[in-house]
């Protein structure tokens, strides 16, 4: 890691798993103080899923918050609650339908148990990856496929930020066959999990703050999270020492932000423009921020904390291939809106693959030789 990654990395495990009421949310409040002359100031809450300034989605829900306000002049202030200081990490979507909160931060895939389709805007096993899924929701009719599947709820959503492609997780023992995946217990949520448990493991369902002391203590035998910055933020390299890949569950890291359709109608129409401007600029500098500190915080890991990278077998890998085409398909069978939602990713994905063989594989092959 260069002296630059070493700064932006400041934040511990410690810090970013503190769930106190104080600097995340003070630095929104930092923002412009007072509004335009004449203008009214507006003040929402914004309730995330992550533990407090999280490299990553943690970091990039702040900004969000901040720029709003900038861009706003004040007249847009956001206080954001960190995972736990308002409402739980995996209540974030009823706080912002209920309007407990205006606006949340999270990853859709945590609403799997009440909207199967969801976890197709953050990402499915061998699905899209980041920029295909970013060309799916903006080109493809992703994007008001999202709005139909949450309009019921009262919310709306857009894409805010993304953690690229993700590693396969953290493992206490190696993986060298089908038979190890028979009994393990795993934190891996969307439909990664139901592959996992088809293939015999038990997935287990936490939340992001809950990781590092499951896998300490045993109460789990491997967790996914994220990339390398995110996860030695979380300290999982100080309990298991085998990293996966590839990250077959999540090849994307759509974060969303949630709004109340009634708070957010009611901002004016410029108000409304910032706020979709802000968060489709954090998409693309997220993005280029993840793939920057994970390629840096991968060596560290290596290099520094005697972390093994390991590759899933080929017969794990066919497995998980397979199994996971019938678990993406199957959420077709669940209702008529999740058909359609199926249907057109799948589309998106046959589309997109050829270019993206021929533009992108066929070129790393021939870079890297």
């Amino acid at each position: 890691m260069t002296e630059t990654d070493d700064k932006t990395a400041s934040v511990t495990r410690r810090r970013a798993l503190a769930l106190g009421a104080g600097g995340a949310a003070a630095t929104a409040l930092a923002a412009p103080a007072v509004a335009q002359s004449g203008q009214a100031t507006i003040e929402w809450k914004m309730v995330t899923s992550w533990p407090k300034d999280l490299p990553g989605p943690g970091i990039t829900a702040q900004r969000i918050a901040d720029n709003i306000a900038l861009m706003s002049g004040g007249r847009l202030r956001i206080r954001l609650f960190a995972a736990g200081e308002l409402v739980p990490a995996l209540e974030v979507f009823d706080a912002v339908s209920s309007g407990t909160a205006q606006m949340g931060h999270s990853a859709s895939f945590f609403w799997q148990g009440k909207l199967p389709a969801a976890v197709f805007f953050t990402a499915v096993p061998f699905g899209l990856l980041p920029l295909e899924h970013i060309t799916w929701i903006e080109q493809g009719g992703g994007q008001e496929l999202w709005d139909e599947l949450y309009g019921p709820f009262g919310v709306n959503a857009l894409m805010a930020g993304n953690t690229g492609v993700q590693m396969g997780g953290w493992f206490k023992n190696e993986i060298m066959s089908l038979e190890d995946l028979k009994g393990l217990k795993i934190r891996m949520p969307g439909l990664g999990g139901e592959v996992m448990r088809r293939l015999g493991a038990t997935p287990v369902s936490l939340p992001p703050a809950e990781l590092f002391g499951a896998l300490q203590s045993g109460l789990i035998d491997a967790t996914e999270f994220l990339g390398p910055w995110s996860d030695t933020a979380m300290g999982f390299h100080e309990v298991a020492k085998l990293y996966y890949a590839p990250g077959f569950h999540e090849p994307n890291g759509t974060g969303e932000a949630l709004f109340n359709s009634v708070a957010f109608e009611g901002l004016p129409d410029d108000l409304k423009a910032i706020v979709r401007d802000v968060c489709r600029a954090e998409n693309a500098r997220s993005l280029a921020e993840s793939e920057w500190m994970n390629s840096g915080y991968l060596r560290a890991l290596q290099n520094k904390h005697g972390v093994e990278v390991k590759i899933f077998p080929d017969d794990v890998l066919q497995a998980l291939r397979t199994t996971s085409e019938d678990v993406t398909r199957s959420v077709a069978e669940i209702d008529e809106i999740s058909e359609r939602i199926v249907k057109s990713f799948l589309r998106a994905r046959n589309r997109l693959s050829q270019w993206s063989s021929l533009s992108t594989r066929l070129y790393l092959d021939s870079r890297d030789g």
